[in-house]
This record gives structure tokens, sequence and C-alpha cells, in this order.
């Protein structure tokens, strides 16, 4: 039997031009009800990688995603920081909600391990990555980071500061992150669907307060990421 148009027009590898993709697609709400509105399927998506992109460090990068990182790890996520450009400061995270017992800080001295670290945790169910970079990796990097965080179905982050050029990579979901007098505003850079031409302004969203994260005093730093071989 030939199948009909509208049948073959469901299947999850087609994707609609005219709007965001219709088939279903796990996510993770990211705590601000204006953002979700505009992420695919309304949230973060999971099985994934997204990229955040700041002008510097400190941007409001983390209050966006403290949300998320609290809701996961309340729920017995692993959540793994690796390669952050200040020494995470566990009392700002704990009054954010993050279960501290599920939050694992590693620090590898090169970007090439960070890669290598981030591929083999998105491989495990249970885990949420955040890994730092100087510069977007090569394609061939991101598209097994990607392969990996589908095959543990976990939610990926990868951030990295502006670049004058922007690089194409394999992710699905971009967004720009910049601080704002009130706030945190957010530019969706690359979704599937159509492009969103205004940022979102994030501040108080239900019980959700945006709020600068202290970072803490310089510490000795652990490497705490085994060498690829």
């Amino acid at each position: 039997m030939t199948p009909s148009l509208a049948a073959v027009l469901q299947h999850p590898a087609i994707r609609h031009g005219d709007g965001v993709a219709q088939h279903a697609h796990p996510t993770q709400s990211s705590g601000f009800p204006v953002l979700d509105a505009l992420l695919p399927h309304g949230g973060w998506p999971v099985g994934a990688v997204s990229e955040l992109v700041v002008p510097q460090p400190g941007s409001g990068e983390l209050s966006l995603l403290l949300p998320l990182l609290a809701e996961l790890t309340q729920r017995g996520q692993r959540v793994y920081l690796l390669k952050p450009p200040a020494i995470p400061y566990a009392p700002a995270w704990a009054a954010a909600g993050v279960k501290l017992a599920q939050l694992f800080w590693l620090d590898p001295r090169e970007e090439r391990e960070v890669l290598w670290a981030s591929e083999q945790i998105l491989r495990e169910p249970g885990n949420t990555v955040l890994s730092w970079f100087s510069r977007v990796p090569a394609d061939k990097p991101c598209r097994r980071l990607q392969l990996a965080a589908e095959q543990g179905r976990n939610i990926g982050l990868l951030l990295h500061p502006e670049q004058r050029q922007v690089s194409s990579t394999p992710f699905g979901l971009r967004l720009g992150v910049r601080p704002a007098a009130s706030g945190i505003e957010v530019r969706v850079l690359k979704r599937r669907g159509p492009p969103v031409e205004a940022p979102v302004l994030l501040r108080r969203n239900d019980d959700v307060v945006v709020s600068p994260i202290p970072a803490a005093p310089a510490a000795r730093r652990v490497r705490a990421c085994a060498t690829p071989a």
C-alpha cells in the first residue's frame, strides 16, 4: 500500500521549512517560559548538544542554566563542568537549588582532553555536560559529541566566546547570551525552524530570578580528567 503524503510528512527525518519541526522530540524546560516558547518543542533538546555564545565568561550564562541544572540534579542526574573559566562557587550553586552531590568539576589541561572527556560522559545515560572552549571545535569532534549525546540521551551544552566569523556546526540550537541592565539578553542565533529576530530579556519568570553568580577566590586547580590515549 502506498503511504499517504500526510503519513510521509510525519516522519521524524523530515523537517518543515515553514515552521518549527512538529515531530515529537524530548526536551527539558529552561525554567524560563518566555524562552521555552522560542525553543523547538519547548525546551532544551535532550539527546543533543546545544551552543551558548558569550562575549566573555560571566555574561549571564550560568544564571540562564542554573534553573535547568537545579531541576536535573534534584531528579538524580549528574552534571559535569569541564574546564569552566572560574572555580565553581558552591554556596551560590546550592542557593540556586543545585544538589552539590550531583555536581562534578573536571579541569583538563588541554581542550582536546575536554572533547575526549565530554564525549565519554555524554555516551553514558544520566549525565548533563557543560564544556567550555576558547573557540568552536572542528566539525568532526562536534559530530562525535552530537552522536554521543544521542546515544546517551543526554543534554550537552558547549560554551564558547563570540567569533567574527560564525562557524558551522552540526548542533541544532545556538543561543547568544549577553548581560542586560535588568537581567539577561538571549538571542536565538540558530534553531530548527523559522529565525527569531528579536532577543529575549529574561528577568523574573514565575519563581525564577536572574542574578549574577560570584566567582570564588583563586585556588589550586584540580586535574580530574583522564588523558586520552
